[in-house]
């Protein structure tokens, strides 16, 4: 497995190729997970439940696949991102398959939702975390590009399962459907690291062991001391007068003398042996907590929750909405679905870009996005005509591009030494919003026998979000905890110069 090494492969040459192959995964992998609107219908009249009971398969596979982002992350920081994505490949391929057999819509729960979830949950983790690699000055435009994959899925996929669906029905749909993604072990191919993966460097540091053996007597450390406290040498002569002191450790005395008495290891050094493995782990929720500690990044993930909770729930149900207020007749050609996908790619290309411009304050930008989204799930119920959800559609889903943000931002707050940890953590929080918010906004519907009140909670959500990312980061929150403190800390503080989080936030554009 060859590493690239070197600055020169920054931002250029073959982190392109890293760009269309990342594309390609994310296109392959989340294209029906972003059109499962297109499912939906299908599935209610098959199985015959719930509305609430049958949004659960929408929500898991995209809650899923971000709840175990950190689970992912670590995935791709030892293996790299060529092996976990050759496994998503599996992971969905199998998964699509494997719900064109399910009797039951518990059985799509977890076919559908959990299989195919953890399999996008790792093509995600590796294609972010290997274009965040390749490039620096240019990682808006990269990152936008790349998570612009998933929305032009899940526009052509909209249409592509309605065909097939014609033509085949619902199970020969998803066979074909699963097929398709095996191409995502291809996309591995060209995603070579820039420095190898922690499973590959403890393997190398194995195999130097083995090729380097021990010798089979190593003569003890002694020490010669004479009467006089004076270290001389070994002699015929002063035999008689000198101590011969071997050095060795305390705990190894200890488990000689243990394995002598019962020859077995005692409790002491079992203890050590798990502390030792489980000190990796250990060190992981540390830095966990730490990044959680910090103001600007948790606001951000509290943003990131409160926007999955809302935002998604219109991409699973806006066609059902159009049948259900009467407003078409079956599937318009160009689905609503299909929409949020087409705008939410430009807006993933058009925010990148926005992101690159140094005059441009990335987290007020995305404070910005989730806004405009909240007042457009607002007007959704108010809307009475076909032409005005494909308008609000529009706008929702541009502003819905502002997913290609979140590794930027992620990176801008925490560094790119933390990205993979902290953005597993953020991408957690946005797991459980988007798998609790379909089957809420179902409940509401299926109590009041309309989408209004659950588009009002979901818009009331989003546009919480924004305003709490807005006011949770101003630098002023950092002015009014200086004015508090006395003149004798200001002066003790002046020389450690700590790194205030209003610099950080000044920081991310």
């Amino acid at each position: 497995m060859g590493a690239v090494k070197g600055e020169g492969a920054l931002d250029g040459g073959w982190g392109w190729m890293i760009v269309v192959a990342s594309f390609m995964a994310q296109f392959l992998s989340f294209g029906s997970p972003q059109s499962v609107g297109v499912l939906y219908p299908k599935w209610l009249s098959a199985f015959q439940e719930g509305k609430g009971m049958t949004a659960w398969v929408g929500s898991m596979v995209s809650g899923v696949a971000l709840i175990t982002s950190p689970v992912c992350s670590a995935c791709v920081d030892n293996f790299g991102a060529r092996p976990v994505t050759v496994f998503s490949g599996v992971m969905v391929a199998g998964g699509l398959m494997l719900s064109a057999f399910a009797p039951s819509v518990s059985f799509l729960i977890f076919s559908y939702g959990i299989v195919v979830g953890i399999g996008c949950g790792l093509v995600y983790a590796a294609t972010l975390t290997i274009t965040c690699q390749y490039f620096d000055k240019r990682r808006g435009l990269a990152l936008g590009i790349v998570t612009t994959g998933t929305s032009v899925g899940g526009f052509t996929y909209a249409t592509l399962q309605n065909e097939l669906i014609e033509l085949f029905g619902l199970e020969g749909c998803l066979l074909i459907i699963g097929a398709l993604a095996l191409n995502l072990m291809a996309c591995a191919g060209p995603m070579r690291p820039l420095n190898l993966p922690g499973y590959y460097l403890k393997q190398r540091a194995a195999l130097q062991r083995i090729e380097e053996p021990e010798a089979l007597y190593t003569k003890p450390t002694a020490i010669i001391i004479d009467s006089n406290l004076k270290t001389t040498l070994s002699s015929a002569d002063n035999t008689a007068t000198i101590k011969l002191l071997i050095l060795k450790e305390p705990t190894e005395l200890q488990d000689s003398e243990g394995e002598r008495k019962g020859g077995i290891l005692s409790c002491s050094v079992i203890a050590r042996a798990i502390k030792k493995r489980m000190s990796p782990y250990g060190r992981y929720l540390c830095e966990a907590v730490e990044l959680l500690q910090d103001r600007v990044f948790i606001a951000f993930c509290i943003a990131m929750f409160l926007f999955s909770l809302g935002a998604f729930p219109p991409v699973l149900f806006m066609e059902d909405v159009a049948q259900s207020e009467g407003l078409i007749d079956g599937i318009a050609l160009i689905p609503l679905v299909s929409i949020v996908s087409m705008t939410a790619g430009i807006g993933k290309l058009g925010l990148g870009i926005l992101a690159d411009m140094q005059w441009v304050n990335s987290l007020y930008l995305y404070a910005l996005t989730l806004t405009g989204t909240g007042v457009a799930l607002l007007l959704i119920p108010v809307s009475k005509s076909y032409m005005g959800l494909q308008v609000l559609s529009a706008v929702v889903g541009f502003f819905s591009g502002n997913w290609s943000l979140t590794s930027y931002i992620t990176t801008k707050i925490v560094g790119l030494e933390r990205l993979s940890q902290a953005h597993g953590i953020l991408m957690c929080f946005g797991g459980f919003g988007i798998t609790l918010g379909p089957p809420v906004v179902g409940w509401f519907f299926d109590w009041t026998q309309s989408y209004d009140l659950a588009f009002y909670f979901s818009g009331t959500c989003v546009l919480v979000s924004g305003l709490f990312l807005f006011l949770a980061t101003l630098p002023c929150w950092n002015r009014t905890s200086e004015e508090g403190n006395s003149p004798a800390k200001e002066v003790i503080n002046t020389s450690q110069q700590p790194t205030l989080d209003c610099d950080k936030v000044a920081s991310v554009a």
